[in-house]
């Protein structure tokens, strides 16, 4: 895996990105020289075809990525991949007819763009076949070597065994808690600690991950110190745990490791630039957005009696209470007989104007006017109400943690985790919360905005 924007890309994905760039570019050019009359080069070099054919690339490469080809791209189903590409280029030319009415001179030929398409679609569906089946199993492979019988070893065993597209894999288990053969996620037992040295030396991992179940439990370390002086990564299980699932692990979490580590946010530099670019994005996301606004607002108000905006009070940064806005999606006596509340799925208490703005997020619109007022940032922790701050504080180590920075319209957890009312979903979305704190970064902001656009034009997520 490759960090990229402090977060951790498969290098599988990378190849294939960069892969399908090419296959893509080579297929346009080549459309040029067998459909063009004149001279192609004149046509790439000196009339902006490449520029043309790299807008085309782009979009199809957009396509590619809101129909998750990069995230999940093992081919399960031939059929579905082709419908998939097919659709893909079918928003291609859509978008090469807007650019023909904005500027026709700015728009790939159209006898280009039909043969370029069909070499496109052939050559990204025959080589997603190679590579889902074949270049896969060499390209980016980390085989990793589970030792100590901690339960975090067998939760990352689970997500790589979830997960093939991460381009893991699990070489197998070292304890002396299970039977040597015993199936166990992502692998099986291969024998106890005094044998680790033989097990390394014949599975070859590219890493060893440590991690002990109890802290009583002798760990071989000169066996360890000398494997680490032979070249073989050593890591401790919370570190693999973040870096494999992009959240820190709470079971394993100690106040120590967040004192002493290097990378834990936020910087005052970047609290600061985030404010100032937050203030910007919010104030061109309101003229932008004022049209449709408008026309939420009317829905609102002649779909359901009540206010228009939805005021409550919510906890942000440095545990100060603000007063968050929101186009009403509710009955206005929503929480009259029952008090503050998660919402849960097909939550009654939704009007129907409701159910559609939430989907397509725009009941979220007026807390731009938040992030222009400071009181809340674009990429960040949800805010929570202050009833289920203070519940939720005295039963989740590290809660109030959280409120270091200020709570964001989108965030890392929003991005990774579906909505949930649980216990467990908040306890999941603090350790998400936690990963960003620690990772905050204007590149990983831009990384999740890029991923919240794709849930909102999804409609994935929405409750």
């Amino acid at each position: 895996m490759i960090r990229l924007f402090r977060v951790f890309v498969p290098v599988g994905t990378i190849t294939l990105l960069i892969s399908e760039i090419l296959l893509v570019t080579s297929a346009f050019v080549l459309a040029t020289f067998l459909v063009l009359e004149v001279d192609p080069t004149v046509f790439l070099f000196y009339d902006g075809g490449m520029m043309r054919i790299l807008l085309v690339l782009l979009s199809i490469l957009l396509g590619l990525h809101f129909h998750d080809l990069y995230s999940q791209y093992f081919v399960k189903s031939r059929i579905v991949l082709l419908q998939q590409l097919c659709l893909v280029m079918g928003v291609a030319f859509l978008l090469q007819g807007f650019v023909s009415y904005l500027d026709p001179n700015f728009r790939v030929p159209i006898r280009v763009m039909l043969m370029g398409s069909a070499f496109a679609v052939t050559a990204i569906f025959f080589w997603r076949l190679f590579f889902s089946k074949y270049a896969v199993q060499v390209v980016g492979r980390d085989r990793m070597l589970l030792v100590g019988g901690s339960p975090l070893l067998e939760d990352i065993g689970r997500h790589v065994e979830e997960h093939p597209e991460t381009g893991l894999a699990i070489a197998g288990y070292v304890d002396d808690a299970h039977e040597i053969g015993s199936l166990l996620p992502g692998g099986k037992m291969l024998g106890k600690l005094t044998d680790l040295p033989e097990i390394v030396t014949a599975t070859e991992p590219h890493r060893i991950v440590i991690g002990m179940f109890e802290r009583r439990n002798r760990m071989p370390m000169s066996e360890l110190l000398e494997m680490r002086f032979a070249g073989h990564i050593i890591e401790e299980v919370a570190s693999t745990y973040e870096r494999v699932c992009g959240r820190v692990c709470l079971k394993e979490l100690r106040p120590s490791q967040l004192i002493y580590s290097g990378e834990l946010g936020p910087r005052p530099q970047d609290v600061a630039w985030q404010r100032i670019s937050n203030s910007f994005i919010a104030a061109v996301g309101i003229v932008v957005g004022l049209p449709f606004m408008l026309l939420t607002a009317l829905a609102v108000r002649l779909s359901s009696p009540g206010p228009i905006l939805y005021r409550q009070l919510r906890v942000g940064m440095n545990g100060s209470n603000f007063t968050l806005y929101k186009f009403r999606s509710m009955r206005a006596d929503a929480e009259k007989g029952t008090g503050a509340v998660w919402a849960s799925k097909d939550d009654p208490r939704i009007t129907r104007v409701g159910k559609i703005i939430r989907r397509i997020r725009f009941d979220e619109l007026p807390q731009l006017f938040n992030v222009l007022k400071g009181e809340m940032a674009i990429v960040g922790p949800r805010p929570e109400r202050p009833e289920f701050v203070k519940a939720l504080s005295e039963q989740i180590p590290y809660y109030r943690q959280r409120h270091c920075v200020r709570p964001g319209i989108t965030g890392w957890a929003q991005v990774n985790h579906k909505y949930g009312d649980t216990f467990e979903d908040t306890v999941t979305k603090l350790e998400y919360d936690l990963y960003y704190i620690k990772n905050m970064s204007l590149s990983l902001d831009t990384y999740i905005i890029f991923h919240t656009l794709k849930t909102m034009l999804l409609t994935r997520g929405a409750q």
